[in-house]
């Protein structure tokens, strides 16, 4: 049988499950900079029509993570060092500077209980070296910040380039230092919340968002 990049699919939603497929499979280095996807053999791994690939693809590219090319077939984008640094790291101190401001006086014990639970989660997956699941939890750990914050402009943006963030964080997933550094960067963003004190969490924020300014080099973390 023909070796393939992508989990079975299941017979609902299927322009979700392939576009979830296709997502996970460029995020997490399986599908690279570079690499033509294309409908019909896309369709073939994947067991399904052409059309819900062609909405995936339609979907990935509104996102940023492919690019169709004319009378070519759609081509996977990476996402550069130089594009973190000045446009996303940019984005992000600026958008979740205001967000997190926001969001610190009316979060709830139960919002700190699920910030927990995440830092927990990522504490989990470095450890275990999964680093879809580290990426995951902490997108998931900004965006809920980014929620409570009543600033429906500011959750809109960030859900714009957070396919690309996401990217990013995988990428450097294997680079931090230690397996644990990521859930301790996120329980100082914790504490800082619980806190009440705002140049506290916007000091600890700006430091958390500026270390992908430039990547560490190969390290033991967890998957390293």
């Amino acid at each position: 049988m023909k070796a393939t990049k992508f989990p079975p699919l299941e017979p609902a939603s299927l322009r979700q499950r392939a576009s979830d497929a296709l997502r996970s499979a460029i995020v997490g280095g399986r599908l690279k900079p570079g690499d033509r996807l294309k409908e019909v053999e896309l369709a073939e791994e994947l067991g399904i029509s052409r059309a819900p690939v062609r909405e995936a693809l339609r979907q990935l590219e509104h996102e940023g993570l492919v690019v169709s090319l004319p009378y070519r077939a759609t081509e996977v984008l990476g996402v550069s060092q130089e594009e973190v640094a000045e446009v996303l790291v940019p984005i992000r101190l600026t958008l979740e500077s205001f967000a997190f401001r926001k969001a610190m006086p009316v979060l709830t014990e139960a919002d700190f209980v699920v910030l927990e639970q995440l830092v927990e989660a990522m504490r989990v997956a470095g450890q275990r070296g999964d680093l879809d699941a580290l990426a995951e939890d902490d997108v998931r750990f900004h965006e809920l910040v980014i929620e409570r914050s009543g600033q429906p402009h500011c959750l809109q943006i960030w859900r714009s380039i957070e396919p690309r963030v996401r990217a990013y964080f995988r990428r450097d997933a294997p680079r931090h230092t230690t397996a644990d550094e990521v859930a301790d960067e996120h329980d100082e963003l914790l504490q800082a919340l619980r806190a009440g004190d705002e140049q506290r969490l916007v000091d600890t924020l700006s430091r958390h968002v500026n270390n992908y300014l430039e990547p560490s080099g190969p390290t033991a973390a967890a998957g390293a």
